[in-house]
């Protein structure tokens, strides 16, 4: 796997959140999974320049440098069904958008958008509480906004 820091701030990135935490003996599985399908990928027989990871034990991270070789919709589908497959060989789903993640005394936790409004009311999370932005799609708003408040975040129209 290549470093994310060989790629150009416009590389494109797609974020994955997993429904569960992976167990420390799952995590190499996976990560070899990823790397594989990223030193695999091709956009129209081309060999995409891309990379991959498991962060967090739940989020399956996929980046491309798509300066010279553009993903086009065969290649996005291909990664798409290699996640879905991932889901099912490791018991999880990758796939459901309405689950948000956030950060709660340094412990990535999970809440259904339909339980964000009264985990607010109650106060359990505010919008300083930082959470993960999934829908970050180059490796400059991953590097920079992946993570911020739920105050600036598109998902405070849930609250």
């Amino acid at each position: 796997m290549q470093d994310i820091n060989q790629f150009p701030e416009t590389a494109r990135v797609w974020i994955y959140q997993g429904n569960k935490v992976l167990n420390a003996s799952e995590v190499p599985g996976l990560d070899a999974h990823i790397g594989h399908f990223t030193d695999k990928w091709t956009s129209h027989n081309v060999a995409l320049r891309a990379t991959g990871a498991l962060v967090h034990h739940r989020f399956v991270v996929l980046v491309v440098n798509d300066m010279h070789t553009g993903v086009g919709g065969c290649s996005i589908d291909s990664s798409v069904q290699f996640v879905r497959n991932l889901g099912e060989e490791y018991g999880m789903d990758f796939m459901d958008r309405m689950n948000f993640a956030y950060l709660a005394s340094d412990e990535v936790r999970t809440v259904h958008k339909d339980e964000l409004p009264a985990l607010y009311a109650a106060g359990k999370v505010d919008d300083n509480t930082l959470f993960f932005d999934n829908l970050v799609n180059t490796k400059k708003d991953f590097v920079e906004s992946w993570l911020k408040p739920l105050g600036e975040s598109w998902m405070k129209r849930f609250v």
